[in-house]
């Protein structure tokens, strides 16, 4: 290589060691812990892994860069063991130090990309340590439990489902293996909200946990405020702000859902939804200046993943798929609109993956699969809405009942006017 190249290779070196040992030092400076290498060191670990790799490679052998690995791992044994007899019992650091050498080892072989993505996620590894400490004290026994059953679903049980369909039409949609992969996509959806509200907390304001529990379960959010709402009254607004952005928030989870599967459908359906999803968080603002006061939140959410949920899920979706499907061959358009009127009201994400899916394949116009996207999206809304105008105050519904038009006008007028 020319020495370009060659200076290239070991500048990245240093620089992703010179990041991950600025982390170290970070993270240090407020302890009496002395500091076992810092970001001077750490970019002269980098720049060790590249150069041993270097001069292995001038002399043709692979000793030297493992070599120098072992010898530099030796140091950091005794590093740690001298840790560990005055009391300061981790290795967190030791072993970012032998990563950062393999690091180098790396950038000088020519992966930089891959150097340098290794290098990010180290440093975001080690920064995450207060909230993943959090999440951990914040895991109960049924999380760990319901976790363990979605790697199941997701590693064991769908790669070994048929990728074909057995069936004549309408039944040539029910594909056991696309089936359960959207089982496992949703069911993801759902954790990794789950996962932001256990490590965030949902005590950190009414509308940051309106906009978590809209990726984890809007429905939870618009039960949970409804509720409080009664025995608060006085807190409606800021209950009536929470439950309007995770109702927005849910449009942005069904747009993330069409373009995972389909993005010519993507191109047409985000216009409706975009729409009524902007008109939403219009009235949100509208409502978070109209409060006067700054609470917490508090709605319990429970796991939304376990091993029962994920086949009803998968159940359901095959039925909704079996039922568009038949309705668009038997009833045409008006079919797949009473389907998706319907479909909406238990569920937005089962409808909304089924017409991603039939659209997807030729089965259905891109048009209609948008229309009837839509018309699920604002079923959904709407009876969430009737959850809150009766469940909830007389203030919260005051408060809700402009937005609720709003988004239902919107969504519905621009899908099918424009």
């Amino acid at each position: 290589m020319d020495e370009t190249q060659l200076f290239l290779r070991f500048g990245t070196a240093i620089a992703i060691g010179f990041m991950i040992g600025l982390q170290r030092e970070f993270a240090k400076r407020n302890t009496k812990r002395g500091l076992v290498a810092g970001e001077r060191t750490f970019a002269l670990l980098g720049l060790v892994g590249c150069l041993s790799a270097f001069v292995a490679d001038e002399l043709d052998s692979s000793w030297v860069f493992w070599g120098i690995i072992f010898i530099l791992g030796v140091f950091s044994a005794i590093s740690y063991f001298v840790d560990a007899w005055n009391g300061h019992v981790g290795m967190t650091t030791e072993v970012a130090v032998v990563i950062t050498i393999l690091i180098g080892g790396l950038c000088y072989w020519g992966h930089l990309a891959v150097a340098a993505a290794l290098g990010i996620a180290t440093t975001a590894i080690l920064y995450l340590k207060i909230e993943t400490d959090r999440l951990v004290h914040a895991l109960t026994r049924e999380d760990i439990f319901a976790a363990l059953q979605f790697a199941v679903i997701s590693a064991i049980i769908l790669p070994v489902l048929p990728n074909r369909s057995f069936f004549q039409p309408p039944f040539d949609v029910l594909n056991p293996f696309k089936i359960w992969l959207m089982v496992v996509f949703i069911s993801g959806i759902s954790f990794l909200g789950y996962v932001a509200i256990k490590t965030i907390g949902a005590r950190r304001g009414i509308g940051i946990t309106g906009f978590l529990g809209g990726l984890a379960s809007s429905t939870a959010v618009t039960l949970g405020f409804s509720e409080r709402s009664s025995r608060e009254p006085h807190l409606s607004t800021p209950f009536a702000l929470a439950i309007m952005v995770s109702w927005t928030v849910m449009f942005s989870r069904v747009l993330i859902e069409v373009g995972v599967l389909n993005r010519q459908l993507l191109a047409v359906v985000w216009v409706p939804l975009a729409a009524a999803g902007f008109v939403g968080l219009l009235y949100a603002v509208y409502l978070y200046l109209s409060q006067r006061v700054d609470e917490k939140g508090d709605v319990k959410f429970s796991n939304p993943f376990d091993l029962g949920s994920a086949v009803k899920f998968g159940l359901l979706y095959g039925v909704i798929l079996l039922v568009s499907r038949s309705a668009q061959m038997y009833l045409g358009r008006t079919g797949i609109m009473l389907s998706s009127l319907l479909s909406g009201i238990a569920d937005v994400d089962a409808i909304t993956l089924s017409m991603a899916e039939l659209s997807n394949s030729g089965g259905l116009e891109i048009g209609v699969a948008s229309q009837a996207i839509v018309v699920a999206a604002m079923s959904n809304t709407i009876v969430k809405g009737g959850i809150a105008l009766m469940g909830g105050s007389s203030e919260l519904r005051k408060a809700l009942w402009p937005g609720i038009l709003l988004m239902a006008v919107v969504g519905i007028g621009v899908a099918f006017l424009v």
